[in-house]
C-alpha cells in the first residue's frame, strides 16, 4: 500500500473515533460506556501518525535542499586493466542469464491492490453513516439470557412505590426465586427496547393473530460481540415498531407458578408510553436522564 493511502486511512480512521466518541455517543452502540477513555485515546493517537505520515510525504527532502557550493567533486579513479577485465567477464557471464532475472523479478509490486481502497469504508462510514444500533433483529434471533440464581435471603422487601421502578433482571428474579411472591399483584414500571415475537397469538396481544413483542435490554459485557439479552413478554397490549424504546406499566401475567423456574416472566401491559433510547441502554438499569 502506498504511503499517501496509508496516510489518508490514518488520518480518516482518526477522524472517525474522535466524531463517534467526542462529537457524538455513537460508540455506545458498539461497546460499553467504560471504554470512551481509551477510545478518545486511540483517535487521537491515529490523527497524530496520521498527520506525521503525511508531513513525511510534503516535507523538502534533505539531500536536495542542501548543495555544497565552492567545491568540486573529486575526480573518480580510473580502473586498473585487470579490474576492467574481470568487469568485462562478469558482465559476459551475466549475459546469458539477464532475460532470466527481468523475468523473475520484472513485476511491479509498489501499486496496491485495488482491494487495498475497501479500508476506507469503515473510516468513512464512522464519519457519515454509523451503523445502527444492535437491536430487535438480532435480539428476536438469541435466547434470552438465563438470570443468576440468588438465594432467598437476598431478596430484600420492595419498596411501597407504585408503580415500582424495576429492571427486567430484577423482575425475572422475583417472578422466577422469591418464594415469598413478594411481586404478587405489584404493578412496576420497566424500560427497553421491542422486540417482536411472530409466533405470538391474538390473546397475547398481537391483534392479527401474527405477532406479539417482548420488552427488551441488551447487555453488554464488553461489546457489541458478546451481547446478551433479557426478554419480559408483554400481554394485551398491541406491538410498538420494532426497536421503539418503550417504558410500560403492568403486573404480572399469571403463568407457570409464581416463585418457581416454572413462572414466566410476563406482564399484563396497563400503559405503554414511547420514550427517547437512554445513555445507559446497554445495561439493565433502571432508565437515567440525560
Amino acid at each position: 500500500m502506498k504511503r499517501p493511502l496509508q496516510a489518508l486511512l490514518l488520518l480518516l480512521s482518526g477522524l472517525g473515533l474522535l466524531h463517534a466518541t467526542v462529537v457524538t455517543d455513537d460508540y455506545l452502540r458498539y461497546v460499553k460506556q467504560g471504554m470512551h477513555p481509551l477510545l478518545v485515546a486511540s483517535g487521537a493517537l491515529l490523527l497524530a501518525l496520521g498527520a506525521m505520515e503525511a508531513w513525511s510525504l510534503w516535507r523538502p527532502s534533505g539531500a536536495d535542499s542542501t548543495t555544497d557550493i565552492g567545491t568540486e567533486p573529486e575526480p573518480e579513479p580510473e580502473p586498473e586493466p585487470e579490474a576492467e577485465a574481470e568487469v568485462e567477464n562478469d558482465d559476459h557471464d551475466d549475459h546469458g542469464h539477464g532475460n532470466d532475472n527481468d523475468h523473475d523479478h520484472g513485476h511491479d509490486h509498489s501499486t496496491p491492490p485495488r482491494v487495498a481502497w475497501l479500508l476506507l469504508l469503515p473510516a468513512l462510514s464512522l464519519l457519515f453513516y454509523a451503523p445502527p444500533a444492535i437491536g430487535a433483529y438480532t435480539a428476536s434471533r438469541e435466547a434470552p439470557k438465563a438470570v443468576a440464581v440468588t438465594d432467598q435471603d437476598d431478596f430484600d422487601p420492595l419498596p411501597k412505590t407504585s408503580p415500582l421502578p424495576i429492571t427486567l433482571t430484577d423482575f425475572t428474579r422475583r417472578v422466577q426465586q422469591d418464594r415469598d411472591k413478594a411481586i404478587d399483584g405489584r404493578t412496576v414500571e420497566m424500560t427497553g427496547f421491542v422486540t417482536p415475537d411472530k409466533g405470538a397469538s391474538a390473546e397475547d396481544g398481537g391483534g392479527d393473530g401474527n405477532t406479539g413483542w417482548y420488552l427488551t435490554r441488551a447487555i453488554f459485557s464488553c461489546c457489541a460481540a458478546d451481547a446478551q439479552f433479557v426478554k419480559v413478554r408483554v400481554h394485551g397490549a398491541p406491538p410498538p415498531p420494532a426497536d421503539t424504546w418503550v417504558t410500560l406499566t403492568g403486573t404480572w401475567h399469571p403463568s407457570g407458578t409464581l416463585g418457581t423456574s416454572s413462572a414466566e416472566a410476563a406482564l399484563d401491559a396497563h400503559t405503554v408510553k414511547k420514550v427517547p433510547r437512554p445513555p445507559n441502554a446497554y445495561a439493565d438499569a433502571l432508565p437515567v436522564t440525560r
